[in-house]
């Protein structure tokens, strides 16, 4: 809110200086590095980084020993993922040619990406008293959600890749692995080590933010060294108020300030083919994308719904998935070059979609949990054996 004040206030010039404001060195000696960037390249490229350490540290958890750890629980919601951003991508493509603007067509992704923390947030407010088995299922969707994204962002936003330069993150990011396993590893050599190793990511031309995917991953899930609590939510807790204090809000600052008095008006930007492309994407193709393979797994396949979930569950889910905030809001900016005429729309789309999903979410969530649930909610032909709630998990994990 504070960056779409500044940029559309008299004072929005200068909002665009601060962005556009260069900091860092060209060259170490002869070498190149190519870290003079803005301070809006910074928050996105820099910052963020630290945002993907957590959400590596999660999926090493999930995958370890958690949501993921079993194929046969997290199979309906692992493909109700993949559905959820194939049906986004799909709307976003047809939407763009049908209004006759293919050359918008590599923001195929910007919708296909859902935010964890926002959806999360909205489910613990609004779902109270609904059975927690509808959490663990967000939590896996969007968990994949987010695997998939990465790999999107590393195959397709990647130009010319430096092969000593990646290598060489690679070796820093594999001693960071070795190191962050020993019996007391220091933050002030785990520090440098990921500083390194975003760096020389950077300067390979893969987008920095997989080294802090990979160095999460590099963390164990598993107690070590005779330690009650595992290494990947150690780090979690510390680096945790970091990214949510400090690395998503510049990031938002820097990312979500769209003039709409300079760049030819709200009616001109709002009109776009991919304002309507995206919004359609993360509104109504989250929901059919999840909705649709969800059912049509649960009727072809032996898989099934975690008890306690029925269909009418999966509506809330679904609107919640259409959050795209912070991966899209980066996806939007590695689609399309800086000034495209593409990037204000875009970045507008995907917080009015936000806004719409996280409304429709809440809304869908208050209905849920006032209706009368059945004793066979996911349909297996077996009672349910659900006694935790949303709100009732929150306090136990609190406590």
């Amino acid at each position: 809110m504070i960056a779409l004040i500044f940029a559309n206030s008299p004072w929005r010039e200068a909002y665009e200086t601060l962005s556009q404001t260069v900091v860092g060195p060209a060259y170490i000696g002869p070498v190149y590095i190519h870290l003079d960037l803005t301070l809006a390249k910074w928050a996105a490229d820099g910052l963020l980084a630290i945002f993907f350490f957590t959400v590596g540290l999660e999926l090493k958890h999930e995958f370890v020993a958690g949501s993921l750890r079993s194929p046969k629980q997290a199979g309906v919601p692992m493909l109700a993922a993949v559905g959820g951003m194939a049906l986004p991508a799909i709307f976003y493509v047809v939407v763009v040619l049908t209004l006759g603007s293919s050359e918008a067509l590599h923001g195929w992704a910007i919708p296909t990406a859902t935010d964890i923390a926002f959806a999360l947030a909205i489910l613990a407010v609004f779902g109270k008293g609904l059975p927690v088995a509808i959490r663990t299922f967000l939590l896996t969707l969007a968990v994949v959600d987010d695997l998939l994204a990465i790999i999107i962002i590393a195959v397709f936003y990647t130009s010319e890749i430096n092969g000593a330069w990646l290598g060489g993150s690679l070796v820093v990011i594999a001693v960071f692995a070795w190191y962050v396993r020993t019996r007391s590893p220091k933050w002030w050599i785990l520090v440098p080590l990921f500083v390194i190793a975003w760096a020389f990511m950077h300067a390979s031309g893969v987008h920095a933010t997989i080294a802090g995917v990979l160095m999460g991953f590099a963390a164990t899930a598993r107690p070590i060294h005779g330690e009650h609590e595992t290494r990947t939510h150690h780090y979690e807790h510390a680096v945790k108020p970091w990214s949510q204090g400090l690395a998503l809000p510049v990031f938002a600052f820097f990312s979500a300030g769209v003039n709409l008095v300079d760049g030819g008006g709200p009616a001109e930007i709002l009109g776009q083919p991919v304002v309507y492309a995206i919004v359609a994407g993360l509104v109504l193709g989250k929901l059919l994308g999840i909705l649709g393979t969800t059912w049509l797994v649960t009727r072809v396949t032996p898989l099934r719904l975690a008890q306690g979930i029925g269909v009418r569950d999966l509506l809330p889910v679904a609107f919640l998935a259409g959050i795209g905030f912070t991966v899209s809001l980066l996806i939007a900016e590695l689609s399309f070059e800086e000034g495209s005429e593409y990037t204000l729309g875009a970045k507008a789309a995907i917080l009015i979609a936000s806004v719409i999903a996280a409304t429709l979410g809440a809304l869908t969530l208050r209905w849920d949990a006032k209706q009368e649930r059945g004793p066979d909610m996911n349909r297996d032909d077996l009672p349910d054996e659900v006694t935790t709630v949303i709100g009732d998990e929150e306090d136990r994990r609190e406590h």
